[in-house]
């Protein structure tokens, strides 16, 4: 039996006896899930979604570059906040703690060069940025220790959290904490669409408002190009502009992503939960949606207070069933890049690809501990040596999945500047030196450990057997 209205009632009173909810959290949460059960959804019309023009979605190089006047530099900067959306955990890649913690490359962790970064930019401009970590209640303990490391680092460094909301059971539409359950698994984080009533909620936004701060940028912790861009930052500035969102062009490798639409005269993101099941394969082809989000987005801090009071932020409900020990639950969510049509003047900006590289996988990892990137600075940034534009792709098996047994398969990360794709299944484990290179795929047969040995070059080769008789051969050489 679907749940209607008649069962808000009942859910309020359960909630209000919730004492790990604060007014906030309670308040937000009854919004929520009354506007999902008034069955409030928007409804797009497919015929009226309109093509964004360039005013829309800025092209990236047609923005005017900064001067590199160091006093218009700092000018920029001082107007600005860093936020890293780090609420994820990172258990698909079988670690425990904070995603942002995880080793991506020369010792450092996504953090390090999150900090690293901002202390560069304070140090060559004299500028106070400011870094704020927005967790949630999984992240926030471990977070706060490791945040302790960084204390004597120029970048004053703020954290706070997002809310923390009750899992539902779907079949009684009770919160489960009030059903007994009332450990971690009880409770969940709404999304990253709260972070801007979290960000008032926390006191933070008035903080920066009062020390002169007019934009945050907001972006995934775990997004390596999502860098501080004084260019957006000017534009914006100059142009007024109280919303941004970085889209870049999707490749098939991105079908399934956010895209900027115009929709009724305002710019809007239609997500492919919104798409009528008979245009989904329009809406996946890079033809017609040639961009899509990269969830680097750039807000207008006094816009965001104005809204939040207003309970005017209405962002599409994502619903997010699952099942969690035999219980069928749910959970609604929502998306920051959802708010876009209620900011005055948003925009998109048609970034470069090296603005989005987000790791969510070992396959991720492999391409930027590798020697595709160099890092200087705290930057990863692409090696010149690659003239293919766009990166391999790689498919590594289970058996590389989480990150500890992904480092114990290589004895060294091999070279793949040259490479085109890979595809690695089976017990596979590489030597140091090796270097892949066109399109490789590597195949262990069931119950075979297949060892690459240490400077082989594979080339083009489809099987093992080949891969390993040529290995063979060029050893008898090297002997020779």
């Amino acid at each position: 039996m679907a749940a209607t209205t008649e069962n808000l009632p009942q859910l309020k009173s359960a909630v209000d006896g919730l004492a790990e909810m604060s007014e906030n959290e309670k308040s937000g949460f009854i919004s929520l899930v009354s506007r999902y059960l008034s069955g409030e959804a928007q409804h797009i019309e497919w015929s009226k979604i309109q093509t964004p023009t360039d005013e829309i979605v800025v092209p990236y190089e047609k923005m005017a570059s900064v001067s590199q006047d160091v006093s218009e530099t700092k000018n920029l900067l001082d107007k600005l906040v860093v936020l890293k959306l780090n609420g994820g955990l990172g258990t698909t890649m079988g670690c425990t703690g904070p995603k942002s913690v995880i080793e991506v490359r020369d010792g450092l962790t996504f953090l390090d060069l999150i900090v690293i970064q901002i202390e560069n930019l304070n140090n060559k401009y004299g500028c106070k940025v400011p870094l704020v970590l927005m967790n949630s209640f999984n992240t926030h303990d471990d977070t706060q220790k490791i945040v302790e490391k960084y204390t004597h680092s120029n970048v004053d460094i703020h954290t706070f959290n997002q809310s923390k909301y009750p899992r539902v059971v779907a079949d009684e539409f009770v919160p489960w904490p009030s059903k007994g359950k009332t450990d971690k698994e009880g409770w969940y984080p709404p999304g990253h669409g709260d972070v801007f009533p979290a960000l008032m909620n926390s006191g933070k936004l008035d903080t920066f408002l009062s020390q002169g701060k007019e934009y945050v940028f907001v972006a995934n912790s775990d997004n390596l190009g999502a860098i501080v861009d004084l260019t957006i930052l000017k534009h914006l500035i100059q142009n007024k502009n109280e919303y941004c969102m970085e889209v870049t062009p999707k490749t098939l490798a991105d079908v399934k992503g956010g895209t900027l639409i115009s929709y009724e005269g305002k710019v809007q993101l239609l997500e492919i939960a919104q798409v009528p099941d008979e245009h989904v394969n329009e809406f996946k082809s890079i033809e017609k949606f040639k961009i899509f989000n990269t969830n680097n987005l750039w807000v207008n801090l006094k816009a965001i207070k104005k809204l939040v009071e207003a309970d005017a932020l209405k962002m599409e409900i994502i619903p997010n069933p699952k099942e969690v020990d035999g219980v069928k639950i749910l959970q609604l969510e929502t998306a920051a890049g959802a708010a876009i049509r209620f900011f005055d003047n948003a925009i998109g900006v048609n970034v470069p690809r090296s603005r989005f590289l987000p790791v969510k996988a070992s396959s991720d990892l492999l391409l930027v501990q590798s020697d595709l990137y160099t890092l200087v600075d705290g930057f990863v940034t692409r090696n010149k040596a690659r003239t293919n534009p766009s990166n391999p792709s790689i498919e590594l098996g289970p058996e590389f999945k989480k990150v500890a047994n992904f480092l114990s398969r290589f004895k060294s990360i091999p070279s793949i500047v040259e490479l085109d794709s890979l595809k690695v299944s089976g017990d596979v484990w590489f030597g140091s030196s090796v270097v892949l290179k066109g399109k490789v795929t590597v195949t262990a047969k069931s119950g075979v450990k297949l060892e690459i040995p240490d400077r082989a070059v594979v080339d083009n080769k489809v099987d093992a057997v080949m891969i390993l008789v040529q290995v063979f051969e060029s050893n008898l050489q090297n002997e020779n």
